[in-house]
């Protein structure tokens, strides 16, 4: 029953506001839960939940997938996690470079990666993800885990889509599990209603109301509605661990380009285990000037909110899981994957 009053609550409210009302959620979790639990099919017509840059695979360029095949193809053992070995670039997938004889691994973690480094010693870790993920591959940094590093800082991209003005987001859904490291102060700089949630479907749809409300009342503030996990100050401790290896420097995104200021780079202190410097005589001799997105592709657009993946017209025909053309098609946190889920 709590749930049916909140949808007519929701049902009540978008009614009073009389227009359509454009809310995206800004992280891979969420989009997986909006698809799982069919939140979109029950809200009213005039509310539209935009997938934003929230899937840590997706947005990682297209470059820097080009250049750990390279390292892979040139006898460098590589390890990452599951769905980056499907994302396919110019040169191939890892999982191709694997089947070509490279010495590619797939690992749920980063001890995962330092067990293996004890037989390959010369491993290469392909770290990607943003505030979440970042601490536990500082910490293999700190234990001698060599890594090519494409992490990143998740709020300058918030501010970069509300800067380019390409559509006209109403509000956020901001990051459960960033936000839990960050804390709630960043955010208040946006000047947008902002709700963080968590990711049962309570906890979305209360977002979503909450979202409305400040909409109603013109009110422009970040609402924490996961306060059970979500500390106003975040986690000073982890923060404090990924200060000590990274430094901040301007971010390379798939569908952004450059966004400065969002890049995280291994310190000089740990510069023995910076992979962009360990092989830099490899990676300058890659050509990086076939390292655009693939061709017929939507996913720069998906990620940016400005085509839903049904509008593409390779999903669900040329795309695929089993065949995917682009990284929103691979990943699990993807616009795409949790799409064509949807379908089946």
């Amino acid at each position: 029953m709590q749930m049916e009053k909140l949808i007519q609550k929701i049902n009540k409210i978008s009614d009073e506001i009389g227009r359509e009302v454009r809310l995206m959620e800004v992280c891979g979790t969420h989009t997986q839960a909006i698809s799982r639990f069919g939140i979109r099919e029950i809200l009213p017509k005039n509310i539209k939940l935009i997938t934003g840059p929230g899937c840590p695979v997706c947005v990682t360029a297209q470059r820097d997938i080009d250049a750990i095949v390279n390292l892979s193809l040139a006898g460098i053992p590589v390890a990452t996690y599951g769905d980056l070995l499907r994302v396919p670039g110019y040169f191939g997938s890892l999982n191709e470079a694997r089947e070509n004889g490279a010495k590619v691994f797939d690992v749920y973690s980063v001890p995962d990666a330092l067990e293996i480094q004890k037989s390959h010693p010369d491993l290469v870790f392909f770290g990607l993800g943003f505030e979440t993920t970042t601490p536990m591959t500082a910490w293999g940094i700190k234990n001698g885990l060599i890594v090519y590093s494409t992490h990143k800082i998740f709020l300058p991209a918030m501010q970069a889509l509300l800067e380019m003005g390409e559509i006209r987001i109403d509000g956020f859904i901001d990051p459960g599990h960033v936000s839990a490291i960050t804390g709630v102060k960043p955010y208040k700089k946006l000047k947008v209603p902002q709700v963080i949630t968590g990711f049962e479907m309570k906890d979305v749809l209360k977002g979503i109301f909450l979202l409305l409300n400040q909409i109603k009342n013109n009110n422009l503030k970040v609402i924490n509605q996961y306060s059970r996990v979500v500390k106003n100050e975040g986690n000073k401790e982890i923060r404090k661990i990924i200060k000590d290896v990274f430094e901040i420097e301007d971010g390379l995104w798939r569908g952004f380009g450059v966004i400065p200021g969002s890049g995280l780079k291994i310190k000089d202190k740990y510069k023995e285990c910076d992979a962009k410097i360990r092989y830099k005589n490899i990676l300058d001799k890659v050509d990086f000037s076939h390292s655009g997105e693939p061709k017929g592709c939507g996913c720069e657009r998906v990620i940016r909110g400005l085509m839903e993946p049904k509008e593409c017209p390779m999903f669900g025909r040329v795309c695929v899981p089993d065949n995917p053309v682009g990284p929103c098609m691979v990943s699990v946190e993807g616009a795409c994957r949790s799409m064509i889920q949807i379908r089946e």
